[in-house]
């Protein structure tokens, strides 16, 4: 498909602010408090999972779409940096718990985020190990470059985007930190693309799921 008929594509909302505003105001109502009962807080906290799910989605979406020619690199990557702009912005205080848990949510997206763009710009090495990515990434972390930590990150996201699968066992045993909190997002991303692949197919005037 030439360029400029990728651009002439209709427009399609693959996430609004609306939608996230929506998510935050669920995240207020839920009442969370990270010392509740193990059962009562993994009911509540399950609108922060949905949360960081329904963004994933919304980019997988943008991909699919990359993949078929339906969108141009240029216009997938400005539609990534609208959905960016949207669920990293600056969120009022709510709770003391809840900021927390938004803050994790926000933090976990952009691992996804920069995963998403690493994969639509080709800026990875298909042959490249994960594993080796994850402790490059570990290890710049270590060393307070956080910039070069989240590139190995976004490395990672790109070749899960590809097909690629996390190593369970290098998850399992994560240092805590944000390598740890960013690569949650790729796990998710991970989760995503196998728990369905119907991102892939939907149309232009699709409303079944917008919360």
């Amino acid at each position: 498909m030439p360029e400029q008929e990728m651009n002439q594509v209709p427009p399609y909302e693959f996430y609004t602010q609306k939608r996230w505003g929506n998510w935050l105001e669920r995240a207020k109502e839920s009442g969370f408090q990270i010392k509740e009962s193990e059962e009562e807080a993994g009911k509540e906290s399950a609108v922060f999972v949905n949360m960081v799910d329904d963004v994933i989605l919304a980019c997988l979406k943008v991909t699919a779409r990359f993949e078929k020619g339906m969108l141009s690199r240029e216009k997938a990557l400005e539609i990534l940096a609208e959905i960016r702009d949207i669920v990293l912005a600056e969120v009022e205080p709510i709770s003391e718990d809840i900021d927390l848990m938004i803050e994790s949510v926000q933090t976990s997206l952009m691992g996804a985020l920069v995963a998403f763009e690493s994969y639509i710009m080709g800026d990875y090495d298909e042959e490249a190990n994960i594993e080796e990515l994850i402790k490059l990434a570990i290890e710049a972390e270590a060393s307070d470059n956080l910039e070069l930590a989240l590139d190995y990150t976004a490395q990672c996201g790109a070749l899960v985007l590809k097909g690629k699968s996390l190593p369970e066992e290098v998850m399992a045993d994560l240092p805590y930190g944000i390598v740890a909190e960013w690569l949650d997002g790729i796990d998710s991303i991970s989760a995503a693309m196998v728990g369905s692949d119907s991102y892939k197919e939907f149309e232009e005037g699709d409303e079944e799921d917008i919360i």
